[in-house]
């Protein structure tokens, strides 16, 4: 039962059983030697927190605002693709179990659900749609249109694919989709009734992207677009000069270039350089309410948790994936009330201190 769970291995452990080598691997896996994969959880280590004493704590309150609207906790369920294949609801579930626990969902453009299905199993929750731009403008605007139309809050614009890559773990395993399970959205902007694939996906989207494309993505929109993929100050810079309504920290969960710096030690640069203008989020390896603490600490706003909220998903459904963010919104109030923090805006830079660094001779 998802109730006995005491935190998030507990069901990794479970859908590592569960699922077969080619979706597991699918989704646990990173790019290359994972040397990234492996250094967006250890990052968030590299930081001790300073609790304060004496501060009241009797009422903590994990909840924010976030883009005009309140949420349960800084927490958000990260985009992930093709979550039926670790559920038979997929998306639909994973979309419950966010409204459940007072939180957003980003819908990943290669869902296996459309913005309508999501949007009808969770009424009056808040959904974003995180999006990928194709060659062809046609089928971008189809799927901003679709997920509008259906109440989606915001766009999340990922500027670190294409090109996809090199996930050693899927080619060992041969990793494809299932016959018949495609991605519906991009279906439906194809005008296609059949499955897509996701080399014809891949296929389809737009290698020639640049800055002033986005800019007329964010100065066309209804709704606020966010950037994810971001790992610079640079690049955080550029985002809010093109009209970016937020900036999300992101190596694409280890997934895209190896080697890349780890989401926690590129977020105080890039929250330096937005300066408070916009809203800054980071994913990538959190699994702890410390870490949580320790990104709210170094100015993000938010977080995005995508591992986590699936492998719930795929050990007990949505109610797994519900179990868990309640996990994470316990761990993150146990650990403002002992940081002597009434609320996440309380946590600040001076309530960190960088780890030192291991001896070359200690084991730990």
């Amino acid at each position: 039962m998802s109730e006995d769970w005491i935190n998030v291995r507990d069901p990794e452990r479970i859908a590592a059983e569960k699922l077969e080598p080619g979706p597991l691997g699918y989704f646990a896996g990173g790019a290359g030697d994972e040397i990234t994969l492996r250094d967006n959880e250890a990052a968030w280590k590299r930081w001790r927190l300073r609790p304060r004493m004496l501060v009241d704590v009797s009422a903590v309150d994990t909840g924010v605002d976030l883009l005009g609207a309140p949420l349960s906790m800084p927490v958000i369920v990260a985009p992930v693709a093709y979550q039926r294949l670790v559920d038979p609801e997929g998306e639909v579930g994973m979309a419950r179990a966010a409204a459940a626990a007072g939180t957003a969902m980003c819908l990943s453009t290669l869902a296996t659900a459309r913005p309508s299905e999501v949007a009808a199993a969770a009424p009056g929750a808040r959904h974003w749609f995180q999006l990928y731009q194709f060659s062809d403008e046609a089928i971008t605007q189809a799927l901003v249109d679709e997920a509008v139309a259906h109440g989606f809050e915001a766009i999340v614009v990922t500027a670190d694919l294409p090109p996809g890559g090199n996930r050693e773990r899927d080619l060992r395993n041969g990793f494809t989709l299932p016959q018949g399970l495609g991605i519906p959205s991009v279906s439906a902007a194809l005008g296609s009734e059949r499955a897509v694939t996701v080399e014809e996906t891949f296929a389809l989207m737009d290698l020639s992207l640049e800055w002033p494309s986005f800019g007329a993505l964010t100065a066309g929109s209804e709704v606020p677009v966010l950037i994810k993929g971001i790992l610079t100050a640079e690049d955080a810079a550029l985002a809010v000069e093109h009209g970016a309504a937020g900036v999300i920290v992101s190596n694409h969960g280890g997934r895209q270039l190896d080697c890349a710096v780890a989401s926690a030690d590129a977020l105080p640069e890039i929250a330096e350089a937005v300066a408070g203008r916009v809203p800054v989020l980071v994913d990538g390896g959190i699994r702890r309410g410390t870490d949580i603490a320790v990104a709210l600490a170094l100015g993000a706003d938010a977080v995005l948790v995508g591992r986590p909220a699936l492998w719930g998903l795929a050990a007990a459904g949505a109610a797994g994936a519900e179990r868990v963010l309640s996990i994470l919104r316990a761990e993150l109030e146990l650990t403002l009330g002992l940081c002597g923090c009434p609320s996440p805006r309380a946590l600040t830079r001076d309530q960190l201190r960088r780890s030192p660094a291991a001896s070359v001779y200690s084991d730990q």
